[in-house]
């Protein structure tokens, strides 16, 4: 007993397959955007002396205090803005120093910028990255190490916390955990100073600054107000002007982001063409499945009318490459036309039209006259550019002549 087959071949519905196709292009473009912006995505607050770090060695609580205070904010993961920022720089520096950084220049930092100097060192649990698990002191050797890039001959000492210090924005009172972080060059210009040393220098020429402590502005040293107070002290001195915004670099923590194109395309000043691109793809589509109007009617294989009466002549003359012959005849036309315009009997003469007609030219004050005119097309042209040229210098006097200048 044999099946009736269906006689619709096609399984899927106009509908149902422009479902499928529309689907497959939301998830092709969602696959690309998440490949483009899954970087962002992931979670970076994970323990360490970065400024996306809320650990106690973090500078996460940084961040937030200048957020708190109306301050323009933002964390760097570009290279390029080492070279260039719109406001104060802040380099985090980590305990490894600037391994992570190979190619940081630091001639050619932008300005003004500060530089925090390590001091504890740690490592994150493992059951809760974003926390640190235990810190100790870093020795005194490895921070110099690390400090000797501003200058080879800088030595670090630790001392008991020196009390009230006097600073260029008044005096402060800072508490640091264990002992007081301070710096020693004969080269640095000492900013804040204290008994054993300086806690901010400034490498001469440049506004570029070194904190020696980091207890100042981390998230733990930030717990105590005197310190907070202290570090947005700090940062409005550091600033050219008040609404200076403030550049957090992530870079030399190995938080780098290269450029991409996918993300270039989803951002400005690419985006339009992006959209405008996407819009096409959909309409292409429906147009696969829906007819745009009624179907267009049949044009007749003859047209009529005098448009089509002027075309199927000038196809003609074109035909049999007279147009070079038309030049006179096309001089006659114009000057019939003129005579109407200019209200001469229909039987004046050449040499009494061209005669009214160079004095009107002359009253008008064109720069040629009728007689020029004329005598440029009273022979046949060399071709069809040639007697364009002609024909229109001829049309554009005629304008002037019956409308004026």
């Amino acid at each position: 007993m044999s099946e009736r087959l269906p006689q619709d071949s096609n399984p899927f519905s106009a509908l149902t397959s422009a479902i499928m196709i529309g689907v497959g292009l939301l998830a092709f473009i969602a696959i690309f955007a998440l490949l483009a912006w899954s970087p962002d995505l992931a979670s970076k607050n994970r323990a360490g002396q970065h400024p996306y770090s809320n650990s106690a060695l973090g500078y996460a609580g940084l961040v937030k205090l200048l957020e708190a205070d109306g301050q323009t904010v933002t964390v760097s993961r570009l290279a390029s803005s080492l070279e260039y920022s719109d406001g104060l720089l802040v380099l985090t520096i980590p305990r490894h120093g600037m391994s992570r950084a190979p190619e940081f220049d630091l001639e050619s930092v932008s300005e003004p910028a500060l530089y925090i100097l390590p001091k504890w060192s740690g490592f994150a649990d493992r059951e809760k990255p974003s926390w640190q698990k235990d810190t100790d002191l870093l020795d005194r050797e490895s921070v110099a190490s690390i400090a000797q890039a501003f200058d080879s001959d800088m030595t670090i000492w630790r001392l008991r916390n020196p009390g009230r210090v006097r600073t260029p924005f008044g005096s402060q009172r800072p508490t640091f955990e264990h002992q007081m972080q301070v710096l020693e060059s004969d080269s640095l210009e000492a900013i804040i100073s204290t008994p054993g040393g300086a806690l901010l220098a400034k490498i001469p020429g440049r506004d570029v600054y070194i904190l020696s402590d980091p207890d100042l502005v981390n998230t733990f040293g930030l717990a105590r107000s005197e310190n907070a107070r202290m570090a947005l002290g700090l940062v409005d001195w550091l600033k050219y002007f008040p609404d200076q915004a403030v550049t957090f670099d992530a870079t030399i923590h190995g938080f780098e982001r290269s450029e991409s194109l996918l993300r270039a395309i989803f951002d400005v000043p690419f985006l339009g063409a992006t959209m405008i691109a996407l819009a096409t793809m959909v309409l292409i589509t429906w147009g696969a499945f829906i007819r745009f109007g009624p179907p267009t009617r049949e044009d007749r294989i003859f047209a009529f009318g005098k448009k089509a009466l002027a075309e199927s002549s000038a196809g003609l003359i074109s035909m049999a490459r007279r147009e070079s012959q038309m030049a006179p005849g096309y001089a006659q036309t114009v000057q019939r036309d003129l005579m109407k315009r200019l209200g001469l009997p229909p039987h004046t003469s050449p040499e009494a039209f061209a005669q009214t007609a160079d004095r009107i030219a002359k009253q008008k004050d064109l720069s040629s006259n009728w007689s020029q005119q004329k005598q440029q097309l009273d022979a046949p042209t060399a071709g069809r550019n040639e007697l364009r040229d002609k024909a229109l210098a001829l049309w554009r006097w005629r304008k002037e002549m019956s409308d004026g200048n």
